[in-house]
């Protein structure tokens, strides 16, 4: 009985002494395991969301190439018209060439602008072009003679003249443009100008226009002009 009564003091003074927190080995172990499934969820949601970023850049991509290749089907039209889809670039080539020293275009050349145009506004209408195109910038070029800023002038009064021939009053054998095509003129349509640094081989092909066609970015949106005054569209400053 005496032997019994010392093996239970003993076993309860064991237990006693047992430590009632966890050891410091699994605490660690289970802090690895917690910090384990808080990155791999983490990784999980960034990866989704790298995934989702790119498939919207490559949507967007794909949306631009159907867009460019809308463009150069009304191109097609036109010969001598030419898309650069590498710089979304419009040419019009031998078809609106200037003379040397001139921002002038013939009766032929406004006639092609004016029935040119029309066909990339109803481009830029359709869901495709509301949703990424944001603008586009007539650009007049200039061959290398000359001091640069005379054809600095110049390149600017040539991408001007384009609006010009644009806004113009039409021919009457020509269709003309309706004010809501007016209007997205006015609400699409930049001028640029480049001098020297855009020549290219020929003094000839230098003296060109082109038609640049910017857009969107992800997540941006086209400028919207609602609610701002308009006056009327005038007489072009340049004269004729």
């Amino acid at each position: 009985m005496l032997g019994s009564r010392t093996g239970l003091k003993k076993r309860a003074k064991d237990e006693a002494e047992k430590p009632f927190w966890i050891s410091f080995a699994d605490l660690m172990t289970a802090l690895m395991v917690l910090f384990l499934v808080v990155m791999s969820v983490a990784l999980l949601s960034v990866t989704k969301t790298v995934s989702e970023i790119e498939r919207i850049k490559a949507q967007r991509e794909r949306d631009i190439d159907t867009l460019l290749e809308k463009v150069k089907q009304a191109a097609d039209r036109y010969p001598g018209v030419t898309v650069d889809r590498n710089r979304n670039v419009i040419d019009f080539g031998d078809r609106a060439r200037f003379d040397t020293a001139s921002h002038q275009l013939n009766p032929e050349q406004a006639k092609l602008l004016r029935a040119f145009v029309p066909e990339v506004l109803t481009i830029a209408q359709d869901d495709l072009g509301k949703r990424w195109l944001k603008r586009i910038v007539a650009e007049g070029f200039t061959d290398q003679r000359g001091t640069y800023l005379y054809n600095l002038n110049l390149s600017l009064q040539r991408s001007q003249r384009v609006l010009c021939v644009l806004l113009a009053s039409p021919f009457p054998d020509e269709k003309p443009m309706s004010q809501e095509q007016l209007e997205q003129i006015r609400e699409l349509f930049l001028v640029g100008g480049y001098s020297f640094n855009s020549a290219k081989a020929s003094f000839e092909e230098s003296r060109r226009i082109e038609l640049r066609l910017e857009f969107l970015s992800i997540g941006e949106e086209r400028p919207s002009n609602e609610g701002m005054p308009r006056g009327n569209f005038g007489p072009c400053a340049l004269g004729i």
